[in-house]
């Protein structure tokens, strides 16, 4: 059966439809539907979602192999996935493929919704209300000055010039020219800008101009992108919209529109009226000021993606916001003398906050060696973009280094926060970094943090793969096996090349962008690359629980900000506390005989001795043969009884009693693993050597600088640390000694007997 959609008027086959009370046509989405292309396909799809009472966006599509084109299309609900507060991950849809006759068949089908409806529209209303208006005609066998035109069809008739219409066929018509599609051709960039503006004016939105690319050879533009104002959400009127029209230069100098994306994630302006906008968009963009709009804007990567940056620093911070803080700061640093804050000026004007309380910067002396840079405000839009400083305590929970407000986000920018918090911390370097993979982050950590393992945010490597191997994933359940073994189940970067050689040669990926640059940053996300540097046990498929959880967020107003941020630090030291207390007054059950078990009871906090007993009772269950000798070092082979795939090797020196294990658990987590405790046992070990038990994990993790210190290097080299411990504890003395009179006195004169026998020390 055949559909044939029309963009005045779709028509469905009357064989197909039925008639209603009101004798309406009830249109019905069915597998077989044939279509001319797949734009018919969603403006019929678009027309049942109104009449039914729901809206939809366009999904994931899938290429060829041979030749790239487009073979297959989805359409889903609006509400489909879960990427905003407003979707409820609704599996309704259709599915059309290409057939050899170029047709569009709908070919999967799902309509059962898991949400309530919309009030239902007429039977098929435009999307997008506008007037219809006459498509303005060239000269016959003239050419066209602005030269838009089809790829698809070079006649005269199809060639659109703005210059040449006249402002009575605009008043006329009541709309622009026409809508933006693939294949449309100009003569400058500045025609495309004047078409996309007008255009945009009609509809109901507003653009701004977003990135340029230039060629790697003279550096020329060849590439521009007209966005939506609404795109990303570097301030709170922008909700991150998807829609743009990007133009490409051709060899002859033309510039053809290449990608598209007309979907709006937002309710339209009310339309204006577009002829006066033909002036508008003439002196906003013309050929001359234009340029130099375009040229004083810097190309970089944001969020995964691209976006341009004002050479002139500006802030996304509204004043309002400084006064608050600064306010809170000065209170803050009265009471609390270890408290840091620092505001990048520039040209007069505040840029970016950083600060941090006491407890945080002794925090880190602790438990900075594996941090995270928690930006989560990017994923949606923000009243603030705040960031904070995380790391991982001895009971695994959350800990805070540090906050944030991040005025833009460049380079420049980044670096500059990364510097304050590292003054702040006494030059503290971290072993470790989570944060995002932005070219900007990127750059500035291997600056400032050189040395400092980067790993990608988990939540951008999964977004960054939805949206450019979706279709491929869920089509494709081959290909989604094999990546997935490819990422997951490499034991050695060998391993890891093959397979991935593999899939780009099988798939036709070898030419992929997306693909090359993943695999040139593998040792950033891969986790064959990340289990052999210390993480602090973070998963490198998730990442660490939010330290304000819901408490506070981005869209946290200005009035409510600091009583929600002192609210939820005082909410995490409690429980921090709570566990402290439960450490050393509480003890785990033991479940064997062996002495190592009770010597990590009496050394861990709870939860990581229940993370170490795990593995101990584990091992019981594996088997390890020895398999090589070389000189004092032993390999083993350790396995689990009856599973055969799972095994990992094992070298142990028996001079020194190091060891080490193929699954990296010690270096990652900090954590003996089942397959080396294994061998302890063959080896009739009976205590762990104290280097396998981490004082970070220990019940004393607080106090755990005298310790190191005497193991080794000067008492200079920890003299920030050792600070940083005594002032902590000189905080908490003081709060018991001022709680009453009497309290006070002892204290005081404890306090001089102490700075008695320190002066006798040497």
């Amino acid at each position: 059966m055949t559909v044939r959609t029309k963009p005045a008027a779709l028509l469905v086959a009357q064989s197909n439809g039925h008639r209603d009370d009101e004798g309406e046509s009830k249109m019905e989405p069915q597998v077989g539907l044939e279509f001319d292309s797949a734009e018919e396909a969603q403006e019929f799809y678009s027309c049942y979602a109104t009449q039914v009472g729901f809206k939809i966006r366009i999904g994931q599509l899938y290429r060829s192999r041979v030749d790239g084109s487009v073979i297959s299309r989805r359409f889903v609900c609006s509400k489909e996935g879960f990427q905003t507060n407003s979707r409820t991950g609704c599996p309704a849809f259709i599915r059309v493929q290409k057939v050899d006759s170029g047709k569009w068949v709908l070919a999967n089908i799902k309509k059962e919704h898991n949400h309530e409806f919309e009030a239902s529209g007429e039977i098929c209303p435009p999307r997008i209300q506008r007037k219809s208006f006459p498509t303005p005609r060239s000269s016959v066998g003239g050419a066209s000055r602005t030269g838009i035109r089809s790829h698809e069809d070079d006649s005269p008739s199809d060639i659109v010039d703005i210059k040449r219409l006249k402002k009575e066929e605009m008043d006329a018509a009541g709309g622009p020219v026409g809508e933006p599609y693939k294949g449309l051709e100009f003569n400058s960039a500045n025609d495309a800008y004047k078409f996309y503006y007008t255009y945009a004016a009609n509809i109901g939105f507003r653009i701004r101009i977003g990135q340029l690319f230039r060629s790697k050879h003279d550096g020329s533009i060849t590439s521009r992108r007209f966005v939506c104002s609404k795109e990303g959400h570097q301030h709170p009127s922008r909700v991150g919209c998807g829609a743009y029209m990007r133009i490409q230069r051709q060899e002859s100098g033309r510039w053809v529109v290449d990608r598209l994306q007309k979907e709006h994630n937002h309710e339209f302006e009310t339309p204006t009226d577009p002829s006066r906008l033909v002036s508008v968009a003439s002196k906003g963009y013309n050929r001359e000021e234009g340029s130099s709009v375009l040229e004083n804007l810097d190309l970089v990567e944001t969020n995964g993606g691209l976006s341009l940056v004002k050479r002139v620093r500006e802030s996304n911070i509204g004043s309002d916001w400084y006064n608050v803080l600064l306010d809170y700061f000065q209170s803050r640093q009265a009471e609390d003398t270890g408290f840091f804050y620092a505001v990048e000026m520039r040209e007069g004007k505040g840029m970016n906050i950083f600060w941090a309380d006491a407890r945080s910067r002794f925090s880190c002396s602790q438990f900075g060696d594996a941090i995270v840079f928690d930006t989560t405000y990017r994923r949606g839009s923000y009243c603030l973009p705040f960031a904070s400083f995380v790391g991982v305590n001895h009971h695994r929970q959350p800990v805070l280094l540090g906050c944030a407000v991040i005025a833009e986000e460049s380079e420049e920018s980044f670096t500059w926060i990364f510097q304050a918090w590292a003054r702040s911390m006494s030059g503290c370097r971290p072993v470790s970094i989570i944060a995002d993979q932005d070219r900007p982050i990127q750059q500035s950590i291997a600056q400032v943090f050189p040395g400092t393992h980067h790993r990608f945010s988990a939540w951008q490597i999964l977004a960054k793969e939805q949206e450019n191997l979706g279709a491929l994933l869920s089509m494709d359940t081959e290909f989604k096996f094999e990546y997935e073994t490819c990422i997951f189940q490499s034991q050695t970067a060998s391993e890891f090349d093959s397979a991935w050689n593999m899939l780009m040669n099988k798939y036709n990926l070898r030419e992929n962008t997306w693909f090359k640059e993943m695999y040139r940053m593998r040792k950033s996300w891969v986790p064959l690359h990340i289990k052999g540097t210390f993480f602090a046990g973070i998963p490198v498929d998730g990442s660490l629980k939010s330290y304000f959880g819901t408490l506070l967020s981005a869209q946290t107003p200005l009035n409510e900000f600091i009583v929600r941020y002192e609210k939820a630090l005082e909410q995490r030291r409690e429980e921090e506390r709570k566990e402290d207390f439960n450490s050393f007054n509480l003890q785990a059950v033991l479940h064997t005989k062996d002495p190592i078990e009770e010597q990590c009871r009496r050394l861990y906090t709870i939860t990581m001795f229940k993370v170490f007993q795990k593995e101990l009772l584990e091992c019981y269950s594996y088997v390890g043969i020895k398999i090589n000798v070389e000189g004092a070092i032993s390999r083993y082979l350790v396995q689990k009884c009856g599973n055969g795939d799972e095994r990992n090797t094992v070298a142990f020196n028996a001079s020194t009693l190091n060891i080490s294990c193929s699954c990296k658990m010690f270096e990652f987590e900090g954590v003996l693993c089942r397959h080396a405790l294994k061998v302890f046992q063959i080896m009739n070990i009976r205590e762990l050597p104290s280097r396998y038990i981490l004082h970070r994990w220990s019940k004393n993790a607080k106090y755990g600088i005298l310790r190191d210190a005497d193991s080794g290097g000067g008492s200079q080299d920890f003299k920030a640390l050792m600070m940083w411990s005594l002032r902590e504890e000189a905080r908490n003395y003081i709060e018991a000694g001022a709680a009453s009179l009497e309290r006070y006195k002892l204290a005081f004169e404890i306090m001089q007997e102490g700075r008695r026998n320190l002066c006798w020390q040497n």
